[in-house]
């Protein structure tokens, strides 16, 4: 019997919904009940362990786990020996210091001797010492944002998304010390990724790689296929199919999906019809 894969990912907070549709995306048939601490997988060799993104590091680092899921801000601050080897291009902030709006301090020199609260102390702390910025660091584990107006601290360090909660709690950022996303990690080897590992890897990285792509079918004459390659060249050349009637071909592509809005309209000057566009669920490129 092969041995099942542990991959651990997060049962709650802000990472759990959107990793729970990035495994069904690539594939991975579960069940999952509330109570669930993990859930074997149906059609592959792995098995979930559903635990906080917190803990996520030190279940890998502890060999409780092959891989895992967790954000890059959480395995910074982990200080665990880990590597990322799949960023997952979701759950992205950044880790921000802010002071409060009638401060007159603009950048992170002026922190100088200053409080700082912050949930991320590790990271932080290291990022000012490298700096050369003497801080004092006061830790807190929940609503960092009101520490100024409580006179806890002069500035906070802190994750942002859309900046919004800073906003009401008369914030405004300064410096961004962290750009982060939901990353998977794996233990580092002088082996490398074993075949299971890769395997995730790779299944991953094609439904992250397919979110950011959409797949183009139109039908066009053959003298407009020139300028349509032009427009949608396709990761490496579209393919075309001759139909029925003389002249005419449809062609497939895949573009990038920010680009959608700005391609269409240049297909249709080109001469395409019956264009369509489909969300893909997998690339491997």
């Amino acid at each position: 019997m092969t041995a099942l894969l542990r991959l651990a990912v997060p049962n709650k907070g802000r990472l759990q919904d959107p990793t729970a549709g990035l495994l069904s995306q690539a594939g991975l048939i579960y069940e999952r009940t509330e109570r669930s601490l993990s859930a074997p997988v149906a059609n592959v060799d792995i098995e979930l362990l559903f635990v906080r993104a917190e803990d996520v590091c030190e279940m890998v680092a502890d060999g409780v786990s092959a891989l895992g899921i967790t954000g890059l801000d959480l395995l910074e601050e982990s200080g665990a020996d880990l590597q990322v080897v799949a960023e997952l291009g979701f759950g992205t902030c950044r880790l921000t210091a802010a002071v409060p709006n009638a401060s007159l301090m603009q950048d992170l020199g002026e922190l100088e001797g200053m409080r700082v609260a912050t949930a991320h102390a590790r990271v932080t702390g290291e990022f000012f010492a490298k700096q050369g910025i003497d801080v004092t660091l006061i830790p807190l584990r929940g609503s960092v944002e009101v520490a100024p107006k409580l006179d806890v601290a002069d500035a906070i360090v802190d994750l942002v998304s859309s900046g919004s909660t800073m906003m009401v709690n008369g914030l405004r950022p300064i410096a961004t010390l962290l750009e982060s996303q939901a990353v998977l990690v794996a233990r580092r080897s002088d082996t490398g990724l074993t075949d299971g590992q890769q395997q995730v890897v790779t299944m991953l990285q094609a439904a992250v790689a397919a979110r950011r792509k959409r797949y183009v079918v139109m039908n066009a004459p053959q003298e407009a296929l020139r300028a349509i390659e032009e427009i949608i060249p396709g990761i490496e050349a579209p393919s075309v199919v001759p139909l029925a009637h003389n002249g005419k071909v449809a062609i497939h592509s895949v573009v990038d999906a920010k680009d959608v809005w700005q391609v269409l309209p240049r297909l249709k000057e080109a001469g395409a019809t019956g264009i369509l566009v489909l969300p893909i669920e997998s690339l491997i490129v």
